[in-house]
């Protein structure tokens, strides 16, 4: 023990003596034990926040979308279809309805236009007729007022509930509620606004197609009542008519182990004449596992590539014992002179090697567990020095928030501790190796 002890004193010694070299030497280990902690950490922020995104849709939820067929889509050429009929209908909604099981709930939903005005003001919008039971098959809440209810849908009432968003662009500095609102010159009461969700961007924008913020949501009954299936354009010379029924369909199922059956059975029944390629099926569950696994390799591949700052920082080692090798060639021919071992002239050049990668690999971790704050400290000092960039950045940057993930900091020390014992070992073994009277003679 007290051999152990007395080499490795001599080799902490033996950096000391070198506290600039030592400290150079070390930096690469430093930054990269501190790259793979935060980009870790990055790579789990991203995650939680894509599957947030996506729980946001329902895991128990399935969601039926209709879609305008590729072949009648725009192609740069003049279409003089007078009307186009697609998408979900009415009776698919019945047949989904007696047939199906188990579902829970079930909830129609039909786009009535896509514009609102407000006094001078006007913005675009997915303006939607729906029922009261949305508000429970998705995670939106309302964050003023109240949402719609069977009253409101038995009477036809003329209310709306707003989305974050599109209730602050017609609502600059005043209260939204109470106030009116008009959807193809037909007034609106304003009754509710609903809280901003985290579909606005990223995955869950993707996979629903629209931003949830800028929705609208008015009584079906009256949907169905003032507003017509069929939607009429205009554009170069040409007219177009199109014919939807429902826009979307939100079916809830009570347990996630039924949900794939529930959705084969639902694509059983609207393909059972043909294959349709006017409606798509959406499974968040489905989504969401498979967001995970890919979010999961993500975390591998970036922890593999900070692991290459890792390697320059071994091979930054290997090079400092190599010269330290040639400098203590005298001193390692008066040890084996004196009586010392092969076996002795390597563990003390491992010990220094070990000690490098200990002290940076320490040092890193310490960098990056503080990966987070300083991240939200530079956007904070870019918001308030230069805005215009941080507008120009993309949303993935601006809002994500690193999450330090527990395992990844025993790897990257782990890591840091095999390259220093790997890049150190040929350094040592050549050292071990030296002719005593060869390295008493050297100069």
């Amino acid at each position: 023990m007290s051999l152990i002890l007395e080499t490795v004193r001599l080799g902490l010694r033996n950096l000391l003596l070198h506290k600039l070299r030592s400290l150079l030497t070390v930096l690469g280990i430093i930054f990269g034990v501190a790259a793979v902690i935060t980009m870790v950490a990055i790579g789990e922020g991203n995650k939680l926040r894509a599957l947030a995104d996506i729980r946001g849709l329902g895991a128990n939820n399935i969601i039926i979308r209709s879609l305008r067929p590729p072949e009648v889509a725009n192609t740069g050429e003049t279409k003089r279809q007078w009307i186009l009929e697609y998408g979900l209908k009415r009776a698919d909604l019945a047949r989904i309805r007696e047939t199906v099981r188990p579902i829970e709930r079930i909830v129609p939903m039909k786009r009535i236009s896509s514009r609102a005005v407000h006094g001078p003001r006007q913005s675009s919008a997915a303006i939607f007729g729906t029922t009261p039971e949305l508000i429970d098959v998705t995670s939106q809440r309302v964050e003023r007022g109240r949402y719609l209810t069977s009253a409101d849908d038995l009477r036809t009432d003329a209310v709306a509930v707003l989305g974050s968003e599109i209730a602050r662009r017609l609502f600059v500095l005043e209260d939204p509620l109470d106030k009116t609102i008009l959807i193809d010159q037909m007034a609106f009461k304003v009754i509710g606004v609903l809280r901003p969700v985290g579909l606005a961007g990223g995955t869950g924008s993707a996979l629903v197609g629209r931003d949830l913020n800028l929705d609208i949501h008015v009584p079906m009954s009256l949907a169905r009542l003032r507003f017509r299936d069929e939607t009429f354009k205009t554009a170069s010379g040409s007219h177009e008519a199109e014919r939807v029924e429902l826009s979307e369909v939100l079916i809830a199922v009570p347990s996630e182990k039924d949900v794939r059956r529930v959705a084969q059975q639902i694509e059983m029944i609207l393909n059972y004449k043909q294959k349709r390629d006017d409606v798509e099926t959406i499974v968040p569950l489905e989504l969401l596992e498979q967001a995970e696994r890919t979010q999961r390799n993500f975390n591998y591949l970036l922890v593999a590539i900070a692991s290459i700052s890792l390697l320059v920082g071994g091979i930054g080692i290997m090079n400092i014992m190599l010269a330290t090798v040639t400098e203590r060639t005298r001193e390692i021919g008066i040890r084996r002179a004196l009586g010392a071992k092969r076996g002795d002239i390597v563990r003390q050049f491992l010990v220094e090697t070990i000690a490098l990668s200990t002290v940076g690999g320490l040092t890193g971790i310490l960098g990056g567990l503080t990966c987070g704050p300083i991240m939200n400290a530079c956007r904070s000092f870019l918001e308030r020095t230069r805005p215009d960039i941080v507008e120009q950045l993309p949303e993935v940057i601006r809002s994500v928030t690193p999450i330090v993930v527990p395992w990844s900091i025993p790897l990257a020390f782990f890591i840091s501790l095999t390259i220093g014992v790997v890049f150190g070992l040929y350094p040592a073994r050549r050292a071990a190796a030296m002719d005593p009277i060869e390295a008493l003679r050297h100069e």
